[in-house]
């Protein structure tokens, strides 16, 4: 059959996410272009993939059946992959790395410091993106690897082709305006009831994962300022504005003149490598993944 692994990796999410539109996005192809992949293929085998019902689409039997071997086809390939590698004599080729900002300036610098004095043949792309958008990232194939935050209150939801790794865990604090909460070590969360909050919205998971353990403390946080940016974040706390949650790698993201104050509750997230795992045996891989947890000093929580 003349296919491409494009054309196979459309039909394949179409059956993760159900519509071309949210194939389009996750892609990165608009929905047009998702719907001639899916076209092409019905030429190639000569067979019905997809009926429109009403207003939306839904995979013929024919569609399901190759969708399940384009999974395989898809994994044969990436193990061509890993092989080629491991014939030659040193770790070489292209990783695509997505990761968010924190990560950014923290993580990858001394990462990529490690990769130039152990691995000079191997090269790493960088790009920055939304960090809800990390594993969707990396499961479609438009990064190799990513680094990215998990919250225990609310886990990002697993994806069985994926390999997720803890690096580290951080306790979040409290930024509060210089003097608002003079003299006091620890806090809770309660403490903050006639208090303006700043946070990410709350359909992010940083978001939930804040209100969560607010309402567990009995409080409906007052989020006046829905802002994703940390360094907006810390520059409005700065200015008297508002409080927020922050980790020591986001305190780093800028110079800032506030308090941080320990709470007594505990909300936590865990910054994770993410790769998928029929790239987990490639030598690529594993070198980048095993310098990305030797880094030293990103953020003062624990290593997994």
């Amino acid at each position: 059959m003349d296919w491409t692994s494009a054309q196979l990796r459309s039909l394949v999410e179409l059956t993760r996410r159900g519509t071309v539109t949210a194939v389009a996005a996750a892609l990165g192809y608009t929905p047009g272009g998702v719907s001639q992949q899916i076209t092409a293929l019905e030429r190639a085998t000569g067979m019905e993939l997809l009926r429109r019902v009403g207003r939306r689409v839904e995979m013929t039997d024919a569609g399901l059946t190759l969708a399940r071997h384009a999974e395989r086809i898809l994994a044969t390939e990436a193990e061509a992959v890993e092989a080629l590698e491991r014939s030659r004599d040193e770790i070489s080729g292209v990783l695509r790395v997505g990761l968010f900002a924190t990560a950014a300036v923290e993580i990858l610098p001394r990462a990529l410091q490690r990769v130039r004095i152990s691995h000079p043949q191997l090269t790493v792309r960088s790009q920055d993106m939304d960090v809800d958008d990390i594993y969707d990232a990396v499961a479609t194939g438009d990064v190799d690897l990513a680094l990215g935050l998990d919250y225990p209150d609310v886990p990002i939801p697993r994806d069985p082709t994926l390999c997720v790794r803890k690096l580290y865990g951080e306790r979040f604090s409290l930024a509060v305006p210089a003097g608002t909460m003079e003299g006091r070590e620890v806090v809770g969360l309660a403490d903050t009831r006639d208090l303006t909050w700043i946070l990410p919205s709350a359909e992010s998971y940083y978001g939930r994962a804040v209100r969560t353990a607010c309402r567990r403390a009995g409080l409906e946080p007052d989020v006046q300022h829905v802002v994703t940016d940390t360094a907006t974040t810390l520059g409005l706390v700065e200015a008297g504005i508002g409080v927020s949650t922050v980790t020591d790698l986001m305190l780093k993201l800028r110079s800032s003149r506030f308090d941080v104050v320990a709470l007594r509750e505990t909300i936590e997230r865990h910054i994770v490598v993410v790769f998928r795992a029929s790239a987990e045996h490639r030598p690529s891989m594993q070198a980048l993944v095993d310098i990305l947890q030797t880094v030293p000093g990103a953020g003062q929580g624990t290593p997994e």
